[in-house]
């Protein structure tokens, strides 16, 4: 009676094999074990090796399949296939066996593997690069919303959403930075800009008038937020806080406000609009967070704007820049920095995103009226 075959014993020696570099011996032993069912990935994997070795391109990719079918995300197995495609021609199939290949490679890799990973990112980024300048050849004016579809196709930006940590509202557009047509209040605050900063100019020897941007609250549980929690580098000075106005503090800037009537401002008792003047510190990294609510607009008129202060909302920077206002989602990702040796100072205040109707801001404000009075949830929001 004839023994069964110990096929593990056997693939241990096609495996003695190929590292001595006998290619062919190996690719017996390891057909052997595959032909029989017997091969896990790294089995099929170190077949598609024997093969490699031997120049049978045909039969290095039936091994890495071989390995995929048993093993979906085998960065060994991913990286031959990247292989194939890239000597065949076909970059875009490379690519995405690439970029496969490296997001599911192992945290710790074997060296070789690594080296392969790392030839396979510099082989992605030649290709990426490539592509994507063949397509601003084909779309060489795209508008913003296409290039933006493009970024994300080709990998050369992340998709960023709103993720709102109080209150999501269904059905309105992600947009990091909102078009200029939905906000032409904006064209009156900028004509305002040099007033604005006459008034602002004139209480700026009043430091312990500008406060923490987020301070702590009594009767919350107070976290780091990130490093941002009573930190003197981010402060505010108000003219409306959560909805209340600062008399005192508005009666130093008629002009500025003035500029802000008939603004669509986030109307929310208790809690919006805030209307203040937010100052970071030279140095200073706001690091990256999200806002509370998705119904409304954050705007940002830069009054003190030295150079190398920059804003990042989702995958977008911006650079501020005197008396040129923007609007934008806060609920999506966003981060600034004040790399620059002089404070930074930018007029802020929050509008009702252009698609809440006006039944539907009636309805919000009824709904945190109630959650008031049942006495539950956060008292303000900051803007």
């Amino acid at each position: 009676m004839t023994a069964p075959t110990d096929y593990p014993a056997l693939a241990r020696q096609a495996l003695a094999a190929l590292r001595a570099g006998q290619a062919a011996q190996a690719r017996t032993l390891f057909e052997q074990v595959t032909g029989a069912g017997h091969g896990d990935a790294s089995v099929w994997v170190a077949q598609a090796y024997a093969c490699r070795d031997m120049g049978d391109a045909a039969a290095v990719l039936a091994a890495a399949d071989g390995a995929l079918r048993l093993e979906p995300g085998n960065a060994r197995a991913l990286l031959l296939k990247g292989d194939h495609f890239l000597a065949v021609g076909d970059r875009r199939s490379a690519s995405t066996f690439y970029a496969s290949a490296i997001r599911n490679a192992p945290a710790a890799a074997a060296p070789d593997l690594t080296a392969d990973l790392a030839r396979a990112e510099r082989e992605l980024q030649a290709l990426t690069g490539g592509f994507d300048q063949y397509l601003s050849e084909q779309f060489p004016d795209p508008s913003p919303r296409f290039r933006q579809s493009v970024d994300l196709m080709t990998g050369k930006s992340r998709l960023y959403l709103q993720e709102p940590r109080f209150y999501y509202f269904p059905g309105l557009p992600q947009v990091q930075f909102a078009p200029r047509e939905a906000t032409p209040f904006l064209d009156r605050l900028e004509a305002a800009a040099d007033d604005i900063l006459e008034e602002l100019l004139a209480v700026m020897d009043d430091p312990e008038l500008f406060t923490p941007y987020i301070e702590t609250r009594e009767n919350r549980p107070n976290s780091r937020q990130l490093g941002m929690l009573e930190n003197q580098d981010w402060t505010g000075f108000f003219l409306i806080k959560d909805g209340e106005p600062v008399a005192a503090n508005i009666a130093r800037f008629p002009r500025t406000m003035a500029a802000l009537e008939g603004v669509p401002l986030t109307d929310i008792p208790g809690r919006a609009p805030s209307v203040l003047f937010s100052r970071l510190t030279p140095g200073a990294h706001i690091p990256p967070h999200s806002g509370l609510v998705n119904t409304r607009l954050i705007c940002h008129l830069p009054v003190i704007c030295p150079d190398r202060c920059s804003f990042r909302v989702g995958s977008e920077t911006r650079d501020w820049a005197y008396g040129q206002a923007w609007a934008f989602d806060d609920t999506i990702n966003h981060e600034a920095w004040n790399r620059s040796d002089q404070e930074r100072i930018v007029l802020i205040f929050d509008v009702w995103k252009p698609e809440i109707t006006e039944a539907e801001r009636a309805e919000i404000r009824a709904l945190f009226a109630a959650v008031e009075a049942f006495g539950t949830g956060p008292t303000t929001w900051g803007v």
